[in-house]
């Protein structure tokens, strides 16, 4: 990984020149700008991904009490 990181660095880095340097990259900026800063949008998707994460936190807790239940070995002994 090591012998990576330098060519890896170097094109993340010539990415975001083009993406702030280039005409292209501009208008890419503002068209996110217009349509995705739209604040009503965004809270009712952090709305809808913190339901989805309490259901999986839900999820996981039965998961845990489950296996927490389940006799293992060390408790038959």
């Amino acid at each position: 990984m090591r012998k990576w990181f330098v060519s890896l660095t170097l094109m993340g880095m010539g990415s975001l020149g083009w993406l702030f340097l280039s005409e292209r990259g501009r208008d890419a900026g503002r068209w996110m700008h217009e349509n995705l800063g739209d604040r009503e949008t965004m809270k009712g998707w952090n709305q809808s991904a913190q339901n989805e994460l309490e259901r999986i936190q839900a999820a996981l807790d039965r998961v845990a009490a489950a296996l927490d239940a389940r006799p293992t070995e060390q408790h038959r002994a």
